[in-house]
């Protein structure tokens, strides 16, 4: 039978329990979709990420949930960098990730050990709070914006700490139009202690009812608070309750920056 090598990762952590957990698994070509949704689904992890060399420094990358394959996903390639640098002995200054739906994706190694990635920052447009998404939250956020997710802004990180959501409510509910945006909000506030920003994000849409560290998240976020509070560089809190992440951010126009740090916590193999 074969085997496939498989890596656990706590990313955008400094130890293990912290952060958000992906699985990486380097493979010689990708599987079939089904057998790769079916890994994922058995995983049962935020995201998996399968990555198969097409280069001297160059890789493509996916992202399954364990329900559906997703456009972008900030930790599990942010854990993916992770295994080729620490675990399979990468030792160039970068990592290019090519990828279906977000095209090329830049890490780097910073000289203190971080990581950083270089990923799109999409438009974001100011929509009305409706009283269906207020009610599925269980407050109503003072202001929103649609994106590639919804993000609902509270007035106090408390407020974003208490939510407790209705996720079956939540699921069906998004941005005006259809996508993949449908059942993901980032829910956030200024301020929190020593950070700029806290948010949570919930995303039952995507087959996660809260999700602990969402880079992708992060790449609106930065964009909704350069627009809100003027602030192009952030320290961030996702405040996922027992876990929790610290991510960098730094807003380059079309671009942004996001910088933290992983560790490996299960080193073995997938056999089918």
């Amino acid at each position: 039978m074969p085997e496939f090598s498989f890596y656990q990762v706590d990313a955008f952590a400094s130890r293990p329990f912290e952060g958000n957990q992906a699985c990486v698994m380097p493979l010689e070509d990708f599987l079939p979709d089904a057998t790769l949704q079916a890994i994922a689904a058995e995983n049962n992890v935020a995201e998996t990420a399968y990555l198969v060399r097409t280069g001297e420094n160059t890789w493509a990358l996916r992202w399954f949930t364990p329900a559906v394959e997703v456009p972008l996903c900030g930790h599990a390639t942010l854990a993916s960098a992770h295994v080729l640098f620490e675990e399979l002995g990468f030792e160039g200054a970068a990592i290019h990730f090519e990828t279906v739906h977000s095209g090329r994706l830049v890490v780097r190694r910073l000289p203190d050990g971080r990581l950083e990635m270089d990923f799109p920052s999409g438009p974001v447009t100011e929509i009305p709070v409706t009283d269906d998404v207020a009610a599925a939250l269980g407050a109503r956020p003072v202001q929103a914006w649609g994106g590639m997710f919804y993000a609902a802004r509270f007035e106090t990180p408390e407020e974003v700490m208490s939510l407790k959501p209705d996720q079956k409510a939540l699921k069906n509910l998004g941005v005006p139009g259809e996508g993949w945006d449908r059942g993901n909000f980032g829910c956030f506030a200024a301020g929190g202690a020593g950070v700029d920003v806290t948010s949570r994000f919930f995303a039952p849409g995507s087959g996660i009812d809260e999700d602990p560290a969402t880079g992708s998240w992060h790449t609106m976020l930065a964009r909704v608070m350069s627009e809100r509070f003027g602030k192009t560089e952030l320290k961030c809190h996702q405040a996922y309750p027992g876990r929790g992440a610290f991510i960098g951010t730094k807003l380059d126009g079309a671009r942004v920056k996001l910088i933290g740090t992983s560790v490996t916590v299960i080193r073995g193999s997938f056999t089918l």
